[in-house]
Formats: C-alpha cells, structure tokens, sequence
C-alpha cells in the first residue's frame, strides 16, 4: 500500500510530553516519558485528508550521531505504544515487550534507539497514556466527534505515520522493524511499501496477508458491538456508549488469543460461584465465562467501540503493500525473522506456513523459529523471552 503524506518535513510538529529516555543504573530498568507526534495534514489512502493528525509514541535508548540504530516497534491490536519499560518505577508492570527490549537484552537500548508509536484508531482512547486519532477524535471542521464520518484507514495508513514520525527524526533507515500480532502486520506493511528504509524485519505471531478465515473471524469479533442498540450507527458520542457490546467483543479477542492448553488448565470445569451449579440454573455459569466478561467489561471502559470496529476493518483489509501475499514478499527486500506459535488460533500455523513459502519463493532471506507455551497466540507477547537468542542472532547477522 502506498499512501501520501501532505505537507513538508519542515511543517512536521512534535509536541514533547517529557524528556528523553532514562535509564535506572540500579535496577537496569528503562524509565520512559510519552510523547506526542502531530501531522498538520496527512492524505489516507481512501483518499481523504484529515487535519491535526496525532499520536503518541516513546523511545528508549539514544540515537546516535549518523541516526543508524533506529529499531521501530509496531504494536498488536488492543496495545498501545508501552513496549518496554515503566512510565514510573511505582508502576505493576513494564510495557509488553520488555522481556527483549532494554539494557543488555535482546533488542539492547545500550547499542539500538527503540522507538514506538501508538496507532491511529487506537483502541484505548481511554488511557491517559495514549494518544490517537480515529471516530472518538474531533473533527476540526465540525467541533463534534468524527464517529462514522472518520475515513477508512488501513495498515499502510498505520505505517505512513510511523514514517512521518520516524523522518522527523532525521532517521532514513531503520535498522530492524518489529512488532508481534498486527504490529507483525505492520511490520511486513513497512518492509514491502518502503523496502529502503527497513533493513531488517522481525513478524510475531503474525501472517503477511489477511486471509478469508481471518477475514470471518474478525467479523465475529465486531458483532456484539453491532448489535448493541447503544451504538445507534456509531452515534453515541455523548450519550450511553455501547459497552456491553464492547465488553463481549474484547471477552472474544481474548479468548481467541489465547488457548485451549491456558482455559482448561486455569479454569477447568469450576463454577463461578461456590454453591451456583451451573446445571442448576440458566443464569448460573463457570468460572471462565466469568473471569473472561469481568476482563472484557474492564477493558471496555477505556477503550471505543468505533474504534475497534475500525481496527477490526484495517485487519480485514490488509496484505502486505495493498495488493497479495505474493506481492508483497516480491517488494521487500529486508532479511526476515518470523516467530510463530504453532498452537496460535489467530494466526494459525498453516497462514504462517503460507507466508514462509511465498516469502522463500520470492527469494527473500527468511529465518523461522517457533516458541511454546500454553497461551497461544498471546506467548507472543508474554513469552518473547523464548526468542532471545534468535533475536539476538538476526541483529548481530
């Protein structure tokens, strides 16, 4: 997909939320400040322009004098721009990825200067932490909420940002792109449509092209919010906010992303409540119905229902630089580091087999390995850690 960004380099603002990276010596943890990246103008590739675009992105490391060990992280569906490190030492948890990404792990902020960015359509408007612009956004024009009104944005829209931003930095090329889930599609969205600019590429848990199985499945995911009569057509800004819906399409991600191995060892066949046989009454239930809702219903209250289903259509919509699998592997020419999972039920083992081939077909440099665990298509994200040592060989190679 190739898209156009309006405006010169020069126009380009940033507005700095903190100040740079710091890293605790002590503790050797990354202590990082959002920011945020704003394009006066910038043209989708549906062919609208939309004003005041922003998102909000954060580093670690330091970049260095000829701007060369830049690494892009892309985030997965439901994240956000938090792949490493604490925005305060108090915090419960680092950003998703910090198993891999700091001082003397695998993508090592000693050597490389990380940068992430959050999307547009965000899913967690919201965060406090996260800056996005998408359907929950005001529209300059009107002073109302965009909803429905907002453009059809894709992957390649995702990534023209992501370029934006990463240009105003002086940086020309990157020297790995990386991202698990959709971030893996992002990753392949930049090593196809701007093949000189990525000099590595490492896909997580993700395929090059949105096939018909996927395509269905994300559809499944959409539903409960479209048949919640709160999201009146994407017309509730302002007014009760569809989140039952929300919270029931989050609880079918989550349970999707995860498997089988993870809900029967956790949860077994325990009922919710003590003494609530769920045989005895229609309304009693089990536990995993319950633990997944009360998740779904949590998230729901940070995230937008639009945004979601405007996700939901960039995921459908996607194959590598707008076009086919076979196309795509044809464009890029970036060395290529694929991590599956081969008990990952959103990105099954034959969608990656798929991608393998066609990337190997079109003569790309191509390494594969796989990690284990019992949580699917989310080890990904939580048990990176597996993948150290491949992580390492293909910086290093």
């Amino acid at each position: 997909m190739k898209g156009f960004i309006a405006g010169a380099l020069g126009a380009i603002s940033m507005v700095m939320a903190g100040v740079a990276t710091v890293t605790v010596a002590d503790a050797q943890e990354l202590l990082v400040e959002k920011k945020v990246f704003e394009l006066p103008s910038f043209a989708t590739q549906s062919g609208r322009t939309l004003k005041n675009v922003k998102v909000g992105w954060e580093s670690y490391g330091t970049l260095n004098a000829d701007r060369s060990n830049a690494i892009l992280i892309c985030h997965f569906f439901s994240g956000n721009s938090h792949a490493a490190g604490k925005y305060d030492a108090k915090d419960a948890a680092p950003g998703y990825w910090d198993a891999i990404i700091g001082p003397g792990k695998a993508i090592d902020t000693d050597k490389y200067f990380v940068l992430s960015s959050d999307t547009l359509v965000n899913l967690n408007t919201g965060d406090p932490k996260v800056t996005t612009t998408g359907p929950a956004s005001l529209d300059p024009d009107t002073g109302k909420p965009y909803a429905l009104d907002f453009p059809v944005v894709t992957v390649g829209d995702f990534v023209n940002v992501q370029k934006a931003l990463v240009e105003s930095l002086g940086i020309r090329k990157l020297a790995m792109v990386a991202g698990p889930s959709m971030g893996a599609l992002q990753t392949y969205e930049w090593a196809a449509s701007h093949p000189d600019m990525v000099g590595k590429a490492m896909a997580v848990i993700g395929a090059a092209e949105a096939d018909a199985q996927l395509i269905a499945w994300l559809d499944v995911w959409a539903a409960p919010i479209l048949v919640d009569p709160n999201w009146n057509k994407g017309d509730y800004y302002g007014k009760a906010p569809p989140n039952a819906g929300l919270a029931k399409a989050l609880t079918v991600v989550t349970l999707q992303a995860n498997h089988g191995d993870w809900t029967n060892g956790t949860f077994g066949r325990r009922a919710a409540k003590e003494g609530e046989d769920p045989a005895k009454a229609l309304g009693n239930r089990f536990q995993v119905q319950s633990i997944l809702d009360n998740a779904g219903e949590a998230r729901a209250k940070v995230s937008d229902a639009n945004h979601f289903l405007y996700l939901v259509k960039a995921n459908q919509l996607y194959a590598a630089g707008g076009k086919s699998l076979a196309d795509g592997m044809s464009r890029i020419k970036a060395p290529l580091l694929i991590v599956s999972q081969p008990k990952d039920l959103v990105f099954p083992d034959e969608m990656i087999a798929r991608t393998v081939a066609e990337a190997k077909k079109a003569g790309r440099e191509v390494t594969h390995v796989t990690i284990q665990g019992t949580r699917g298509h989310l080890d990904g994200v939580i048990s990176m850690k597996q993948a150290e040592g491949a992580v390492k060989a293909f910086l290093e190679k």
